[in-house]
């Protein structure tokens, strides 16, 4: 007996599967009001994420509650408009921040936690307090020595590199606001890289993205941070030779989910 199709499903339902604008309609040859009023106030969101303070009192008090060392360092960058307009000065620290990092006598560690504003401080504001929370559960179990975490202002992504060097870390994790969407204007994303230097590039990094209310949840963001830091560290790997099987694991760990033979 032949099943009967399905009917198709219309625009308007498929606008609730999707953050994506989709299925807007038209007013004569433009779009409706309701719509164009929705993306002009998306687009002042993302521009207002992009320009947000960098809270750090509020993330080093968050983490004193945790009972983490915290260390405060600045780019090169000294004013949000030299952070746009030059991103190589988000990528190097500024000299007081090089001789703080680099004359504390510290012993080496598995990992460092950079907590970075990047383009969206609004997004670090919200969620790396609570992101280093799970992820320090995660990591627990593994036995990874954990080194102080660096609150640093005007940070782009290879700032770690330099950071975690000089704090003599076998792995960094950067955690960084996001370029602001339409759809997610505070999105966290986390960077891992191993045997962090400064010279490193993209291809040698691992991403996790996506952190916030509308995507990955902390808890899920942290158990696949923790899988790539555990495996980083093990294989001496990150980036394209360490690809993110945390799945796997995640599903072969599920009661009923496929068990090893």
């Amino acid at each position: 007996m032949k099943t009967p199709a399905l009917p198709p499903r219309s625009l308007r339902e498929l606008r609730h599967l999707t953050p994506a604008r989709v299925g807007l309609g038209r007013a004569g040859a433009s779009l409706p009001t309701s719509a164009l009023l929705e993306f002009t106030l998306d687009h002042a969101r993302a521009r207002d994420a992009v320009h947000a303070g960098f809270d750090i009192s509020a993330i080093a008090s968050g983490l004193d509650a945790l009972g983490l060392q915290t260390l405060q360092v600045c780019s090169r960058a000294q004013s949000r408009k030299d952070y746009l307009r030059r991103p190589d000065l988000g990528r190097k620290l500024d000299d007081a921040s090089w001789e703080s990092l680099g004359s504390g006598r510290r012993g080496r560690c598995d990992l460092a936690i950079v907590i970075g504003d990047g383009l969206s401080p609004s997004a670090v504001n919200a969620h790396a307090v609570g992101l280093v929370w799970r992820l320090i559960a995660a990591l627990a179990p593994g036995g990874i020595e954990l080194g102080p975490v660096v609150v640093a202002s005007g940070a782009r992504v290879a700032l770690g590199d330099e950071i975690g060097a000089l704090l003599g870390a076998r792995m960094v994790a950067m955690l960084i606001g996001e370029r602001p969407g339409l759809s997610a204007p505070h999105s966290l994303g986390a960077y891992l890289t191993f045997a962090p230097r400064t010279g490193c590039t993209d291809a040698m990094r691992n991403c996790v993205s996506n952190i916030h209310s509308a995507g990955l949840s902390y808890d899920e963001a942290a158990f696949k941070i923790a899988w790539l830091v555990r495996e980083g560290l093990a294989r001496g790997v990150t980036g394209v030779m360490l690809k993110d099987e945390s799945g796997v694991q995640a599903t072969t760990s599920l009661p009923g989910g496929p068990q090893p033979g």
